[in-house]
């Protein structure tokens, strides 16, 4: 599933690559992935308008045109953006297209169907509106505001870190990679971490997802590039720990299953 890292590398693309074009023509190739607009308002609100920034908030990208506002586009399990030249193929499970007056499309790619796409005059509104919670690379999302969401909430400490309406951006892989990095076992409470674990956990979110982003790594693609003694290029059956060479072990919860050292991570009292 597209990650905080992912996400951010979709944003960098359309910095670099979509900043100041104007959109000539918008193919809404499945009107079913809308949320909130309907396809001919949404291609009357793009064409014509000038792609002026791109934001990411956790998951959600928000790419700001001028004059109306923003394209929302959440990607769901295995979404992704592609640029492709203008007499390209349509690439399998296009479900939105933007054709630039200079040249090249922007393609929203869904294999899925999960997520969406939307529309919104404002990001800081729409954030709001969806309950989302700060973005876990946002500078203001400092230890003081990780520490209150963790609280005295008795979940398990992965579903807290994955939880978007508390903090945005992090998923089953990565949560996975952070509490290796805090040496910490994902069915630990969240209200029994003492002030130093929860110290080592804030540091290894900020630490992890900026690696991730730095390296090129997402969830799906990339996991090579990240640094040596990361748990993710090891987490498939069979791996090992990067730190102590044991095996893995694996917790299945609902329909997520973690990764994790039972060397490394121990559980409380063991």
């Amino acid at each position: 599933m597209p990650e905080l890292p992912d996400v951010e590398m979709f944003t960098r693309l359309v910095r670099r690559h979509c900043l100041g074009q104007v959109i000539e023509r918008v193919v809404v190739a499945d009107p079913g992935m809308l949320e909130g607009v309907a396809a001919a308002a949404l291609r009357r609100r793009l064409t014509h308008a000038t792609v002026r920034a791109a934001r990411r908030h956790g998951k959600h990208l928000f790419i700001e045109v001028e004059p109306l506002g923003a394209l929302v586009l959440h990607f769901g399990t295995n979404g992704s953006l592609e640029l492709l030249a203008r007499d390209a193929a349509d690439p399998d499970y296009l479900r939105l297209a933007l054709s630039f007056r200079a040249g090249g499309r922007l393609a929203y790619i869904n294999p899925r169907r999960l997520g969406g796409i939307g529309w919104t005059s404002s990001p800081q509104e729409f954030i709001a509106e969806a309950e989302v919670g700060p973005d876990a690379l946002d500078p203001k999302f400092d230890f003081a505001s990780f520490s209150h969401i963790l609280g005295e909430r008795k979940r398990d400490i992965k579903s807290v870190l994955m939880d978007q309406a508390l903090m945005a951006g992090i998923g089953n892989l990565y949560s996975d990679e952070i509490l290796f990095q805090a040496a910490l076992h994902p069915d630990r409470r969240s209200n029994e971490l003492d002030e130093r674990e929860r110290k080592r956990l804030f540091d290894a979110v900020k630490k992890v997802l900026k690696r991730a982003v730095e390296s090129g790594a997402g969830s799906e693609h990339g996991i090579e590039r990240l640094p040596r003694g990361f748990l993710l290029p090891e987490r498939h059956r069979g791996g090992h720990c990067p730190r102590c060479g044991g095996p893995l072990a694996t917790l299945k919860r609902g329909a997520r299953t973690s990764y994790f050292c039972p060397r490394c991570q121990k559980e409380l009292g063991r």
